[in-house]
């Protein structure tokens, strides 16, 4: 069973707050702004991962049959 769509997104949030905060007690301002482009990125890919995971049975039922038997052997 696919795990759900917010602990998913929990999960990404969680690794990104640690590496923030390890970042930020080093004082290291560039690799802040870093985290939170990645973040922001890996977020957005990420949902449309999900979405596509969402919709795939829905694609499913309205494909058309595949056109061509399969070959016997």
């Amino acid at each position: 069973m696919p795990r759900q769509r917010q602990q998913i997104l929990d999960n990404l949030d969680a690794v990104y707050r640690e590496a923030y905060a390890r970042a930020e007690a080093a004082h290291d301002a560039r690799l802040m702004a870093d985290l939170d482009a990645a973040y922001q990125r890996e977020q957005l890919l990420l949902e449309v991962l999900l979405d596509i995971r969402d919709s795939w049975p829905d694609l499913a039922r309205r494909a058309p049959p595949h056109p061509h038997p399969a070959p016997t052997l």
